[in-house]
């Protein structure tokens, strides 16, 4: 593991694949770096690339001070995406992000252009957290019912937290077993036990305190970089419909659902995921 320090102080924790001369993948954690299974990582560096995922403020190995109250916004996590590009590389970086992360993404696309050269977008949709556009399906009503309805770990309790994520794994379509072993390096990753962080770490509820204004969906049509959406078919906190208006309001872009997915990208369909990116780069 490897940090990155950007000008006006932010510490951003990142890990390196591949060569370091070869293309850069910029991979935004949903909130931090794991949301980016390994196999993933290297198979874009066999194919390649010079992958880097890293960690959102306020969690992983990134600068941590008071995650119910970042005093950053959206935009804020844009630039550090557009800062830790350039610093990484002469020449413009294929982003990507998954998750909330995604929406960093977007942002990042639009508000910084020169800084990338093609886009991924998993498992996100194309407005902040909260009330969702008419157009777009929101979260599944029974399975956030499911999934919030249980009982709050012990968020210093490691076996605790593990057995958590495995559990909210079930409900969103994802592996339990890989989960449950993400969530321990997730936990043993974060700078301390506080109820806070942790919760900060595993469920990034950061964003649901983030200031997220103004809207950018509208601008969607300006991006005029190569773009992939991957979604999964039974994801059901973004149902499938927000990759699909995703890939419709950008121009060009190319929609590849997995259908046996949910929220997260599972190992079986991690070469199929890079084989899209490696070819969206080059296109």
């Amino acid at each position: 593991m490897h940090s990155f320090r950007t000008p006006d102080g932010v510490t951003l924790g990142v890990e390196h694949f591949g060569d370091e001369a070869a293309p850069l993948v910029l991979l935004a954690g949903s909130t931090t770096m794991l949301s980016w299974p390994d196999p993933l990582c290297e198979a874009l560096a066999h194919g390649g690339r010079h992958v880097v995922r890293y960690d959102l403020r306020d969690s992983g190995t990134s600068t941590t001070i008071d995650p119910e109250a970042p005093a950053y916004t959206l935009r804020d996590l844009a630039a550090d995406a557009a800062t830790l590009a350039r610093g990484l590389d002469d020449r413009p970086a294929h982003l990507a992000g998954i998750g909330v992360s995604g929406m960093v993404a977007q942002v990042a696309a639009l508000d910084h252009p020169d800084a990338f050269s093609a886009l991924t977008l998993v498992g996100t949709r194309p407005v902040a957290p909260g009330p969702v556009d008419d157009d777009l399906p929101d979260h599944d009503t029974a399975a956030m019912g499911t999934l919030f309805e249980r009982a709050i770990p012990d968020w210093s309790d490691r076996a605790a937290v593990a057995e958590y994520a495995a559990g909210g794994a079930e409900i969103l379509g994802n592996d339990p077993a890989a989960a449950r072993a993400t969530a321990e390096r997730i936990f043993d990753r974060a700078p301390g036990t506080e109820p806070s962080v942790q919760m900060a770490n595993q469920l990034g509820m950061v964003f649901s305190r983030l200031d997220c204004t103004p809207r950018w969906r509208e601008r969607l049509p300006e991006l005029a970089i190569p773009t992939l959406v991957v979604h999964g078919r039974r994801d059901p906190f973004f149902p499938v419909g927000n990759g699909e208006a995703l890939a419709r309001e950008i121009p060009d872009a190319r929609l590849l659902v997995l259908e046996q997915a949910g929220t997260a990208i599972p190992a079986s369909a991690a070469d199929d995921v890079a084989t899209a990116m490696l070819a969206l780069q080059t296109s």
